[in-house]
């Protein structure tokens, strides 16, 4: 499976409450990518780290994500 297959399923099983965020923080990395699609991993990251936003905003950054690193 590439790392952007293993992202998006990793990011989809978090969209859809199967793993917590910090799963998601242990098994997804930017390091794992380049570009664009590594800027959206870590903003995902970051959105994760910042209490102060909203679960609705930290789903539409997850699937902006998905989006980017499946259109690569």
């Amino acid at each position: 499976m590439s790392p952007e297959d293993r992202a998006i399923d990793l990011i989809t099983h978090w969209l859809t409450g199967q793993i917590d965020d910090d799963r998601l923080r242990a098994e997804l990395s930017p390091d794992d990518f380049s570009g664009d699609a590594a800027e959206a991993v870590r903003e995902l990251l970051d959105e994760l780290d910042s209490p102060a936003e909203s679960p609705g905003r930290r789903q539409m950054v997850g699937r902006e994500t998905v989006e980017v690193l499946a259109l690569g």
